[in-house]
């Protein structure tokens, strides 16, 4: 025996959407995701990782700042992951400012609540299904609105941070399932590595991160060619049938203003600055608690960290 005490057990919350809830990544009755398979790189020898996954297929960000939120806060979760918007951006009205103040109400809220906390950007789903740009350059102006204010955000309050829209797997067909929006088992298991990593960067992962080898093999690239050429846009206009009235006024726009669309992006850029302005500022943290922002693009600087504390 090495008279070392066992770690305490760790309480683990996810909060998001379909992403989160683990589509993409099929199990007998159900799904798995990254989630688990991160909580499984953060058991320990005498660890239990207890996880509850509120994450629901088709959440935006004002089913996590309400129902998601306040159950996670019933857990007094010690680590605490919120990935979540992108179904705002497939939604008509699509509200920057609502979308800004809801992340906010989420990350505040665990933060202040002593939970280190997981974000991610997201890709672009017109570039990933490869819509014709009438459709895509307005989904692509929405998540670039929605992903500025989670980097905001992340810098705000220290958040473990991926860069998922820019990221290398972005580009690995492998790494999606079939619909181009959600990761496939491989693409579950790198996201949970790269967490891994940044946790085990910050001294808060002790256990041998997840494995980046599926269990089973990726669809051939003709059956994800096949869905696109067939169902793609039909599927985005499916999930979207509160939008497409507005997703289709929006391609007039576009329309119309072919040659012109500095003056879209400017006003999307104004309008995301106003909602991040409209923010109160945060509330104080007592010196020494939240640890800095860390991605896995840029290598921060190191500062002291919060650690993982252990149940009462």
């Amino acid at each position: 025996m090495n008279g070392r005490a066992p770690a305490p057990d760790l309480r683990f919350a996810a909060l998001g959407d379909s992403l989160t809830e683990g589509l993409g990544d099929p199990l007998p009755g159900g799904w798995r995701g990254f989630v688990p398979l991160l909580a499984a790189g953060l058991a320990e020898p005498g660890r239990t990782v207890r996880v509850a996954n509120l994450a629901r297929s088709g959440a935006r960000t004002a089913d996590a700042a309400g129902p998601q939120l306040a159950a996670a806060r019933e857990l007094r979760p010690q680590l605490a992951s919120v990935i979540v918007g992108g179904n705002d951006t497939l939604r008509s009205p699509f509200d920057i400012a609502r979308t800004a103040l809801d992340l906010d109400t989420v990350l505040g809220t665990l933060t202040l609540d002593g939970a280190v906390v997981l974000t991610a950007c997201l890709p672009d789903p017109g570039r990933m299904l490869r819509l014709p740009r009438p459709l895509a350059n307005p989904l692509a102006r929405r998540m670039r609105a929605l992903n500025q204010v989670v980097h905001h955000l992340s810098r705000r309050y220290g958040t473990v941070h991926v860069h998922l829209a820019d990221h290398p797997l972005v580009a690995d067909r492998a790494a999606w399932s079939v619909d181009r929006l959600h990761p496939s088992e491989l693409g579950h298991r790198l996201l949970a590595r790269q967490f891994h990593a940044l946790l085990a960067a910050r001294g808060l992962a002790a256990g041998c991160p997840p494995s980046a080898s599926p269990d089973r093999p990726p669809p051939p690239r003709s059956a994800g060619a096949r869905w696109l050429a067939t169902r793609g846009t039909r599927w985005v206009l499916a999930r979207s049938t509160d939008l497409l009235p507005g997703l289709l006024r929006l391609a007039a726009v576009e329309l119309r203003h072919r040659g012109t669309e500095d003056t879209l992006e400017r006003d999307a850029r104004a309008a995301t600055r106003a909602a991040l302005r409209a923010l109160a500022p945060p509330e104080p943290r007592a010196p020494g608690t939240g640890p800095p922002c860390a991605t896995a693009a840029r290598a921060p600087e190191r500062a002291p960290e919060r650690a993982l504390e252990p149940l009462d």
